[in-house]
């Protein structure tokens, strides 16, 4: 969901920014541009952070955890690095409004694209103890329109969004 002529709108999107300006091959060279690290929105997201923002609605999400990790253990001397897909939930199960930042790139002799990226952060206890290293930002409902409505001039109040989020216990389970 994001905002155009003042209102809220649903626009299909893909999941994987490509930011306007920068070249298209950028999605095979920086294929984690799904997520938008909170500590980079002043760095690589600078142009799209203030200024583009939406949301999705989730109640759960995904995440590439290694199996030793999972399990708390080193890996063995002689073991082989496995990759294991977890599910997260939020308990009791709710619909989430994740923050993310959004893009239309256009360029030459290639279709106009609309992406989104959703913004991440240090994971809380239970995502951390899991395996993963990051986590979604799912923001209060009462911030959605100062949210879809950056002021580029006071990002000290986007920040502040970001830090005044849901906080939801997330439960954990193989997802293949």
């Amino acid at each position: 969901m994001i905002v155009e002529n003042g209102r809220r709108v649903v626009k299909l999107m893909r999941y994987q920014c490509r930011p306007a300006g920068k070249p298209s091959f950028n999605d095979v060279k920086l294929p984690s541009t799904y997520n938008a690290r909170r500590d980079s929105l002043g760095g690589y997201w600078k142009d799209l952070f203030g200024y583009s923002h939406g949301t999705i609605v989730a109640n759960a999400f995904f995440e590439n955890v290694s199996r030793y990790a999972m399990e708390h253990r080193d890996l063995a001397p002689d073991g082989k690095e496995q990759n294991v897909v977890l599910e997260f939930r939020s308990r009791p199960q709710q619909d989430m409004l994740i923050a993310c930042l959004w893009s239309h790139w256009t360029g030459r002799d290639e279709p106009d694209l609309l992406s989104f990226a959703a913004i991440t952060d240090d994971p809380p206890p239970e995502v951390a103890a899991a395996g993963h290293d990051r986590c979604i930002i799912p923001i209060k409902s009462e911030h959605v329109d100062a949210w879809l409505n950056p002021d580029r001039s006071n990002l000290a109040a986007l920040y502040a969004i970001l830090d005044d989020r849901d906080r939801p216990y997330y439960e954990h389970r193989l997802a293949a």
